[in-house]
């Protein structure tokens, strides 16, 4: 013990005499004070957001830059404008000439038209020989009723005329009965003696003029039987003949009526090819579809030959309609809906961006969601839209469509050690505050 008591007094007594020196208590103060400013700063609150990249165009696609193709093919004769200048709609770019042989002729649509002239001469023919043979089987058919009528006319004349000689030939025939018996009763007398000469004479005469008269009644009975054969076989010829004669010209009309509708057919061809001859001259000069201003000629060579659909020239609508296109995660895709605030910043303009405290950054620009694609995109992200925000600052008119852009889509406000711990974890960002849904979102 004394040995200890002895080395402490004499060898520590230096180290008893030290001190902690002034700029190591500074150091630890500034350090415990930057600690708690450290510990504060993680509860600030912080706005989530997502970002993404993108470029600048426009919101409508009729607003965006086009390519003008030329709808036929052609060579290149003459350029009316040169890149960068102003052209109004319905402006002449360039014209070009024909490089099909078909169309070479100058004269080609006057010769078209005669064509067609003379085809619709022709049909007007045909039309009108449709006319005629129709009137003339109308006519055929009323002349085959006529012609019945006379036929079965005569058939009814026939038939009486028949029963009236045939009463007739009965008549003579009973006459001529009486007769012979008269006349073989008065021979018997005659040979008896009982009746002169003279008489039996007259009797005999009349005999044979009964006999006469029963064979002229007998053959203008057949001669009635004939004339009624000849009536019928009249009117079956008649029929026959008309038939035959409304056939041909029902056949001759149909011939025509096919050659009309086939000569309709080669004019409306004839139609629809003068139409797009017409057309196809009025595509010589390439005009101007919209206003705008003429950005790049693809084509540039005089002579140059242009296939059908070729790009001529591209030109940017005059529009003050601009917006961003900005991709983002499939992850986040789910937190973002239309209407949601964006905070964008361009390229090339100057902008200091503090994407979790909006409101103290400097050169962005504010933004609300239009269009959220519901499809990825080729680069396997996902696009939205986004156009300027009417509530905040004007975008500026220097901006060029193409143009890069970054662009925040703001979400909720959280601490910042939460928005630490989550980037570490990679979670998504929380759509609502408390881990609750609204209930104006569920009624949605």
């Amino acid at each position: 013990m004394d040995h200890l008591d002895k080395l402490s007094q004499t060898h520590l007594y230096s180290l008893r005499t030290l001190k902690t020196p002034g700029i190591g208590r500074m150091v630890a103060k500034v350090l415990i004070v930057i600690t708690i400013i450290f510990i504060l700063f993680l509860f600030l609150p912080w706005q989530q957001n997502i970002r993404g990249k993108g470029k600048l165009t426009a919101l409508s696609p009729q607003n965006r830059p086009q390519l003008i193709q030329s709808a036929i093919a052609g060579r290149i004769s003459q350029w009316h404008i040169i890149e960068g200048d102003f052209v109004n709609r319905g402006d002449t770019l360039l014209s070009i000439t024909e490089i099909k042989d078909k169309y070479f002729d100058p004269n080609l649509i006057s010769r078209m038209e005669e064509q067609l002239e003379a085809k619709r001469n022709s049909q007007e023919a045909k039309t009108d020989k449709t006319i005629a043979l129709r009137n003339q089987i109308a006519a055929l058919r009323k002349a085959l009723v006529a012609k019945n009528s006379q036929a079965k006319n005569k058939l009814n004349q026939a038939v009486l005329k028949l029963e009236a000689d045939s009463l007739a030939f009965v008549a003579e025939q009973v006459n001529y009965e009486n007769s012979a018996s008269i006349f073989e009763r008065n021979k018997k007398r005659y040979e008896a003696g009982n009746i002169t000469l003279t008489k039996f004479q007259e009797l005999e005469s009349k005999f044979r003029m009964s006999a006469a008269k029963v064979l002229k009644a007998e053959n203008e009975w057949l001669q009635r039987k004939a004339d009624l054969a000849n009536a019928e076989l009249e009117l079956t010829s008649i029929e026959a003949d008309y038939t035959d004669k409304i056939s041909k010209a029902q056949s001759n009309l149909n011939e025509t009526i096919a050659s009309l509708n086939e000569t309709k057919a080669q004019i409306s061809k004839m139609e629809n090819e003068l139409s797009n001859v017409r057309i196809r001259r009025e595509q010589y000069q390439i005009i101007a579809p919209q206003s705008g201003y003429v950005v790049k000629a693809i084509k540039v060579g005089i002579g140059e030959t242009i296939k059908e659909g070729d790009a001529v020239v591209t030109i940017l609508p005059e529009s003050d309609d601009k917006a961003v296109e900005m991709y983002v995660k499939a992850m986040d895709i789910p937190l973002i809906s239309k209407g949601k605030k964006v905070r964008v910043q361009f390229d090339g303009w100057p902008a200091l961006q503090f994407s979790g405290w909006p409101n103290v950054s400097v050169g962005t620009f504010g933004g609300v969601v239009a269009i959220v694609d519901r499809v990825q995109s080729n680069n396997g992200m996902f696009r939205i839209l986004v156009k300027p925000d009417p509530d905040d600052e004007k975008w500026p008119e220097q901006l060029r469509l193409g143009s890069g852009i970054k662009g925040w889509v703001m979400l909720n406000n959280v601490p910042i050690w939460y928005e630490i711990w989550r980037q570490m974890n990679g979670f998504p960002p929380m759509i609502y505050e408390d881990g609750e849904t609204p209930k104006e979102e569920m009624k949605k």
